[in-house]
């Protein structure tokens, strides 16, 4: 390893494919992250900072520093943006509402921004930007929506998290790098 270090010694990145549990371990021997990185990540108590489920995929960043990890969780610190399909014709009626919030037994869900970006039969792919994480924010968000046209719930199909702050996901599925220094710096600093 070079000693001068152009990279962060606390802040490396994960493309998180679909399939793979946000966890250290799984008790049903469901595939993890870290079996997408290299053994000492784990050994050394690198930590997801944030989660995505199961069926999600795109950016994950990971941190040995606890700090660094609550300063890019804390509600309201760190805007992240997301590409999703969602089952369903998506109004600008959906778009308002998801703007103004929904209440869930898991608070308000709200988006910061909604923008259509496609479509595709009854799907909708939009881009949306939160500026928190509850479980399955985005998921539920849409859920607690109808379709006008068939009266059904709309779905998020497919979600993917493109960018946290001010870092965008560059790196094909199932790689990992380290953050540079700059890219760490201007993480932590614009959040």
């Amino acid at each position: 390893m070079d000693s001068t270090y152009t990279h962060s010694k606390q802040l490396l990145v994960l493309h998180k494919p679909k399939g793979y549990m946000v966890t250290r371990s799984d008790e049903l021997g469901r595939k993890t992250v870290y079996s997408l990185l290299p053994s000492w990540v784990f050994d050394e108590g690198w930590m997801p900072i944030g989660r995505l489920d199961l069926e999600s995929k795109g950016l994950l960043l990971f941190t040995t520093n606890g700090k660094v990890g609550d300063a890019l969780t804390r509600p309201g610190k760190c805007v992240k943006v997301y590409e999703i399909w969602v089952r369903g014709h998506v109004t600008d009626a959906h778009i308002a509402t998801a703007l103004q919030g929904v209440s869930s037994k898991y608070g308000l869900l709200k988006a910061l921004k909604v923008q259509k970006i496609g479509f595709g039969g009854a799907k909708t792919k939009l881009r949306i930007s939160i500026d928190e994480g509850k479980n399955r924010h985005i998921r539920r968000l849409f859920g607690a929506m109808k379709d006008p046209k068939f009266g059904t719930a709309l779905k998020v199909l497919n979600l993917t998290r493109i960018s946290i702050g001010n870092f965008s996901l560059t790196i094909e599925s199932g790689k990992w790098r380290y953050l540079s220094i700059e890219e760490e710096k201007a993480l932590l600093a614009g959040g």
